[in-house]
């Protein structure tokens, strides 16, 4: 019995005493300390071997292996574990960032291996410098920078900071030029950051048509060694046309912010000479979306304000240098109207695919009613479809303008959009009333939300219309030419293979 009591006894007291040190292990920290001193000892065992990834190449360069590692190491939660780092306000107020002190050590771990990454710094050169050990050497290191790359491509894709481009003369801004943050100079190229909000949900547009667009660039951007295997330059491009006031530039800045891609606007009229717009290619980088907006102005001969040959711009579209340095780009062309145009030019490997931008129809309005007014449906809502079903059509600037104006009193708004339509839509949507009838069946929603409101009289109303907002002025974009309506699903077709004609019904 003695011996059972002093053995519970001295089990108790074991129990006591593991449950002490384990508070005061974790309570005080040195639980550490031990593991480092484990570590240490560990190490007396183990030959290891460095690897050095300097900064700076020995010709000045940047190392851009130095710049992956560096986004990659911040990534690491062991960074917040180290014995100490740097606190840095990040780029919004109330952003809080880490940052890497001289000699820190980080440690991380892949395949069940133990990895130490110091950052050395030298004689005002900074190296990181990789530790491991010899037996892992051969089982992890390559498979180890071959993560480090695709880790930090990621988290730089998703932090990315997008910027506009636009292309300036030799003589613009020479001399001394003090470039801000916001607003930086490469080349003859001058950015500022682009901010644009238009996103895909926020496009008027049928959405097949959107979510085929979605398809066709989510494939391309995952497509590099499907066209290098074709012997193709990883690229693609788009023809965007329609009257003026359809949405092409805000589709434009919809691709870009869904791809995360700058964007250069490349203006011909600043530019002076074929080679230089080869200059400019050259000056662009990967991840991006290059527009020339307005083409048809120029390859018809409107636009004399430059010397600028067709062979030019052909040889920009699908030239020997544009299948050296356009890899992982989208180019982007907007024209009023296609007809005019040289086959030619608009053929496979210059223009991919054709997306066509006509005025408003019945579900490009319910579209903007939703975005604008947050309207599903309306009392009135039958009585605009009607006036669209007999021809009756506006573009999708005026027709949200109109609804901005009046989005306090949304049957107001619809009443402003039915005197327009009337007064000034007449005859201009019967192109469009006639392509809808040939190919697209509409989606509608039957969610009911009534409004009132007071309307305009409808002289004062339109008058007032068109001093704001300019409708006189496109007057002379109204009539829309009866373009193609050749709908082709290019999901089914290999990348640049042939010319996709996407219609636009909305």
């Amino acid at each position: 019995m003695a011996i059972l009591w002093n053995s519970l006894i001295l089990l108790f007291i074991v129990l006591v005493s593991l449950f002490l040190i384990r508070v005061l292990l974790f309570k005080t920290g040195l639980i550490y300390i031990t593991n480092k001193w484990w570590r240490r000892f560990e190490d007396c065992f183990h030959v290891c071997q460095f690897f050095k990834v300097p900064e700076f190449s020995d010709g000045m360069q940047h190392n851009q292996l130095y710049r992956k590692v560096s986004v990659y190491l911040h990534s690491l939660t062991s960074m917040e574990d180290s014995d100490f780092t740097n606190l840095f306000t990040g780029k919004k107020s109330n952003e809080i960032v880490l940052g890497l002190d001289p000699n820190q050590v980080i440690e991380d771990d892949f395949l069940g291996a133990k990895v130490c990454w110091i950052n050395e710094r030298k004689l005002n050169r900074n190296t990181f410098v990789l530790k491991l050990r010899k037996a892992d050497k051969r089982r992890i290191l390559r498979p180890y920078l071959q993560h480090i790359h695709s880790v930090s491509d990621e988290l730089e894709q998703i932090r990315k900071d997008l910027r506009l481009h636009i292309n300036v003369r030799d003589d613009d801004g020479d001399g001394d030029h003090n470039d801000d943050d916001d607003n930086l100079r490469h080349g003859r190229w001058r950015s500022v950051p682009f901010t644009h909000p238009s996103t895909f949900e926020t496009i008027a547009m049928e959405i097949d048509l959107k979510n085929r667009v979605k398809s066709d660039l989510e494939s391309f951007i995952k497509a590099k060694q499907y066209y290098h295997r074709l012997g193709r330059v990883w690229k693609r491009s788009f023809l965007l046309y329609g009257p003026s006031g359809t949405g092409k530039s805000s589709f434009v800045a919809a691709m870009a912010n869904f791809l995360s891609y700058d964007v250069y606007d490349v203006d011909l009229s600043r530019v002076s000479s074929d080679s230089d717009l080869k200059m400019l290619l050259l000056q662009t980088t990967s991840k991006s979306v290059i527009v020339i907006e307005d083409l048809d102005r120029f390859l018809i001969g409107k636009s004399s304000m430059t010397a600028l040959s067709l062979s030019g711009v052909l040889n920009f579209m699908d030239g020997i240098l544009n299948t050296c340095c356009f890899e992982e780009r989208v180019m982007v062309f907007t024209m009023n109207s296609k007809d005019q145009i040289d086959p030619a030019i608009l053929r496979p490997g210059r223009i991919d695919v054709h997306i066509h931008f006509p005025l408003c129809d019945f579900s490009a309005f319910k579209t903007l009613a939703s975005s604008c007014l947050g309207l599903k449906d309306h009392k009135l809502f039958p009585q605009v479809e009607e006036i669209f079903q007999n021809g009756a059509s506006l573009s999708p600037a005026e027709m949200s303008e109109l609804m901005i104006a009046n989005r306090s009193s949304p049957s107001r708004a619809l009443k402003t959009v039915i005197t327009a339509l009337q007064t000034d839509g007449d005859g201009r949507g019967s192109a469009a009333g006639r392509r809808l009838g040939e190919g697209g069946s509409r989606k509608s929603t039957d969610e009911s939300s009534e409004h009132s409101g007071v309307l305009f009289s409808r002289d004062n109303t339109v008058k007032e219309f068109r001093k704001l907002y300019g409708l006189l002025r496109l007057k002379s974009h109204r009539n829309s030419p009866s373009l193609d309506s050749t709908t082709t699903d290019h999901k089914d077709k290999h990348p640049s293979s042939d010319l996709v004609s996407l219609q636009r019904d909305g």
